[in-house]
């Protein structure tokens, strides 16, 4: 037997589940992203203004920021399979009933916040399983371009479905952006329960791939261990330093993608004069740049990794730099044909992609016993811009009549982010906590 097992070639199962969560991270934003495009006429049809447009965009990350510690927590107690398919087919049958509130004009945007807001549950526990996920199934030095690659989905995801619901759009009207977008993401979730398992409880993995796992880091045993969850374990967690600067930084980070997320398309409309097909082509080019930026930030930390550098060295590295150059996003102040505010658009998205390691952080810092809660931590903080960043886009429009302002906040939210990398973060690690079993 162990002679078999020496010559054995490995199983790359790792590689399958990837590509799922690939997918399932891809649609999340997909229906995260329906509003942005169906926004500027829905405000045409319903009269929303721009505030009243803030607050339907902030209502998603209402509860889904509250709900990321709850929604870590349940995922450490039942396991990624269960809570994350769960809440892909919820949040895409949500979105699919965003598409009927046209019809009640005199609700319509109770109906919207209402749904936004329970589109937010059921997608918290989404990226914290991200992380647990490739925690399981990916050794320390394949973990950040696994990272990049579930992450990197966000700009896929913008990238090759801001055109087609544009084209929805003009072609269907904007109920049909709800419509088929929520109901492919419930076909998935069926798709999901089929084939994802722990590498423990797969039977597609062999004793090579698991022990190549095992052996470089990987957390395959992960699924079947519960520890109860204690407030004095959370607080550790939220009063360690280098987890206080993790946080900061994803808040700043996440602010230049809730921009992309919500306002772009309108400001592409309304500050550049393009029409909305423009918009779902022109749209779409910031977004592959962050794509190939999400997957070189990955690979690059990854490379410094083999090459012999620090694991602080090999993802700081990509993150700082990224974060200080997604801050030339407001170079488009300055600029006013179609092309160059493409090109700036593009430079800071591509940067904003390479910084966006900061869930392989999460991967490689937080305790082993607390991977649902902590990822849910570091979720919760840094979609707090969920909130922020929509609202605050809208007063500064309400108020001063340009975008100008709002350009400054998102390109200031860049280098705050990599001084918090710089400067608060300090060593890269995992965090241990003190466990007493015999603690009530």
């Amino acid at each position: 037997m162990s002679d078999k097992q020496v010559i054995q070639k490995k199983t790359t199962i790792r590689y399958f589940i990837l590509a799922m969560l690939f997918i399932v991270t891809t649609f999340n934003y997909v229906d995260r992203a329906t509003l942005s495009i169906a926004a500027s006429a829905m405000r045409k049809e319903l009269g929303f203004d721009a505030v009243t447009m803030g607050m339907a965009f902030s209502a998603f990350g209402w509860s889904y920021t509250a709900m990321q510690i709850p929604g870590g927590w349940v995922l450490d107690k039942y396991g990624a399979r269960v809570v994350y398919g769960s809440g892909l087919f919820l949040w895409s049958l949500f979105t699919v009933l965003q598409g009927t509130v046209g019809f009640f004009a005199g609700s319509a945007f109770a109906m919207l916040f209402g749904l936004r807001f329970l589109m937010g549950i059921a997608e918290a526990p989404a990226f914290p399983a991200n992380a647990r996920i490739t925690a399981m199934w990916f050794p320390t030095h394949e973990r950040g371009f696994a990272s990049a690659i579930f992450n990197s989905a966000q700009y896929f995801a913008l990238a090759v479905f801001t055109p087609l619901m544009a084209w929805t759009l003009h072609a269907f009207g904007w109920h049909y952006i709800f419509y088929w977008t929520g109901a492919a993401g419930i076909v998935i979730s069926i798709f999901w329960f089929k084939v994802i398992r722990d590498p423990k409880s797969h039977s597609g993995v062999n004793q090579a791939e698991m022990d190549y796992i095992e052996a470089g880091g990987g957390l395959a045993s992960l699924g079947d261990k519960k520890t109860p969850i204690k407030w004095n374990y959370v607080r550790a967690l939220v009063q360690n330093r280098q987890m206080i600067g993790v946080y900061l930084g994803q808040f700043c980070l996440n602010t230049i993608t809730w921009f992309f997320l919500t306002w772009f398309p309108t400001y592409l409309v309304e500050a550049k004069g393009m029409s909305m097909l423009k918009v779902g082509l022109v749209a779409s080019i910031p977004a592959i740049a962050g794509f190939a930026g999400g997957v070189l930030g990955g690979y690059w930390s990854d490379w410094l990794l083999r090459r012999g550098k620090s694991l602080t060295v090999a993802r700081k590295t990509p993150i700082i730099i990224g974060l200080v150059f997604s801050s030339s996003i407001i170079l488009a102040n300055y600029v006013d044909s179609t092309v160059l505010v493409v090109a700036v658009m593009s430079l800071a998205f591509f940067s904003k992609g390479i910084g966006a390691l900061g869930w392989c952080v999460v991967g490689d810092t937080s305790p082993k016993e607390m991977m649902g809660v902590s990822g849910g931590i570091f979720n919760m903080v840094g979609n707090l811009a969920s909130i922020v960043t929509p609202l605050a886009i809208g007063y500064i429009l309400k108020v001063t009549q340009s975008f100008n302002g709002a350009l400054v906040f998102v390109g200031i939210m860049g280098l705050l982010g990599a001084m918090s990398y710089l400067f608060i973060v300090g060593d890269i690690h995992r965090v241990e906590l003190k466990i007493d079993k015999d603690e009530p």
